[in-house]
């Protein structure tokens, strides 16, 4: 008698519970978002359509595919570019340090001593804590300040 073979029925995938990442093209806003590279599909398609996002220097459509070996270039907020080159595809979600490791490398050149100096100049002059509106005494108080009693 033959030795029992182990049945293949349903074969375990490579990850068990983990999103296959593989080199087949997937759309921009789908790839942004899996990547963690913005909070949302929808955020990701406003940021294509406002002119964000380049793909191999070409300015990006939500519906262009991406591929493996593409460069991504995003503007982010206060004018700081951010570059990436794809490394695979995936179109489910993944870990944020995931996603990082194995769907992009990120090739974005340091920043400058003068943008280090201009961004924590702008951290230092942020409003810190809530803005709380005077209560009746305080708006009396800033009333007589102004002489407009």
């Amino acid at each position: 008698m033959a030795p029992e073979q182990p049945h293949d029925d349903h074969p375990e995938p490579a990850a068990a519970g983990h999103a296959a990442v593989g080199q087949a093209p997937v759309r921009l806003d789908v790839w942004l978002d899996v990547a963690c590279l913005f909070k949302t599909r929808s955020a990701a398609q406003a940021a294509n359509k406002g002119g964000k996002v380049d793909v191999n220097g070409q300015r990006g459509k939500q519906n262009r595919d991406v591929r493996p070996g593409d460069t991504i270039a995003l503007t982010r907020p206060l004018g700081r570019k951010q570059q990436v080159v794809v490394r695979g595809t995936a179109t489910q979600h993944l870990a944020k340090a995931e996603a990082r490791a194995l769907l992009y490398e990120d090739v974005t050149p340091p920043p400058t001593p003068e943008e280090q100096a201009f961004l924590q100049l702008l951290r230092d002059t942020r409003p810190r804590g809530p803005v709380v509106a005077p209560d009746r005494r305080e708006r009396r108080e800033l009333r007589r300040l102004k002489g407009r009693i």
